[in-house]
C-alpha cells in the first residue's frame, strides 16, 4: 500500500480558501496526479484543502471523502512567551527545545501548557481514525506494527493540512511531533509519500520514502510558496518572523 498525504496549496486563511498562486498549485498538483493510479481521496472539511483537491477530482471525474479528522490539527496551546493561545506547532525554538520531554516517543504531551489544552485527547483522536481507515484498506495495527490482513499495492491519498500531517507522520513512524512540526516544512501542495513493507507475512510497516515532494512545482518553473516557513535570516523583513 502506499500512501500519499499531500499538504493544501498556497492558503488564504481569511476566507479559508487558495490565494491565485494556490490555485495554481492547485493545477499543477493535478497534473502530477492525474497520471497516477490513485485508489481513494480523503479530503479535510477544510476550504482550502477542499479547493486543493477539486482541479484533481474534476479532471478524472472523480469524488473524495470527506473526513473531519482530516482537518487542521485543533488544539490551541498557550506558549511561553505569549498569553493567547496559538496552535500546537508553533513554538519558538529556544523555548520548545529546552523542554526535553518534547522529543520523546511517550511523554511528549506531558508538559503543562499541552495538557491543558488536551493535545493528547486530539492526538489519539486522530491517530485512532487514521488506523481505522488503514484498517478498512487491509491494514491493522498492532502495537507497534500493521498486521496486513489484506495486502495490497493501492495509492491512498490524503488532501489535509501541515501540523495534521506531522501527527499522522508521528504516528506511523513511530517519533515526538514537536521535531516534526518545527523541524521539517512541507511546502503548499507537497507531497509526501510513504509505502508498507512486509518483510515478513503478515507484518508491515510503514517507510516514507519522500517528504515534502514539489517537484510538479520545479516541473513547471515555480518555487514553492513561502507558507510555513519563518524567515531565513532575522534582518529579512519581507520574511515572516512570528
Amino acid at each position: 500500500m502506499r500512501l500519499l498525504i499531500i499538504r493544501h496549496g498556497d492558503p488564504d486563511y481569511s476566507i479559508d480558501s487558495l490565494t491565485e498562486v494556490g490555485k495554481i498549485e492547485a493545477e499543477l498538483l493535478a497534473d502530477r496526479l492525474c497520471d497516477m493510479d490513485i485508489s481513494e481521496f480523503y479530503i479535510s472539511p477544510l476550504g482550502r484543502a477542499r479547493r486543493t483537491a477539486e482541479p484533481t477530482l474534476k479532471r478524472m471525474g472523480r469524488d473524495g471523502a470527506v473526513l473531519d479528522w482530516l482537518r487542521e490539527f485543533p488544539p490551541r496551546v498557550k506558549r511561553p512567551d505569549k498569553d493567547e493561545a496559538s496552535v500546537a506547532w508553533d513554538w519558538l525554538p529556544a523555548d520548545w527545545t529546552a523542554e526535553p520531554r518534547f522529543y520523546g516517543r511517550d511523554g511528549w504531551w506531558e508538559p503543562e501548557a499541552f495538557k491543558n489544552a488536551e493535545v493528547k485527547a486530539a492526538y489519539d483522536y486522530v491517530t485512532k481514525s487514521l488506523d481505522e481507515l488503514l484498517a478498512s484498506h487491509g491494514y491493522k495495527r498492532e502495537g507497534n506494527i500493521y498486521r496486513a490482513t489484506h495486502p495490497n499495492t493501492d495509492t491512498v491519498a490524503l488532501v489535509c493540512h501541515f501540523g495534521l500531517e506531522c501527527v499522522l507522520l508521528s504516528h506511523l513512524l513511530g517519533i515526538s511531533p514537536m521535531p516534526l512540526w518545527h523541524g521539517t516544512c512541507a511546502a503548499p501542495t507537497s507531497v509526501t509519500t510513504l509505502y508498507t513493507e512486509e518483510r515478513r507475512e503478515g507484518v508491515a510497516s510503514f517507510r516514507m520514502a519522500a517528504f515534502g515532494d514539489v517537484s510538479h512545482l520545479y516541473k513547471a518553473g515555480r518555487e514553492p510558496s513561502f507558507a510555513a516557513r519563518f524567515c531565513e535570516t532575522f534582518s529579512n523583513e519581507n520574511e515572516r518572523h512570528d
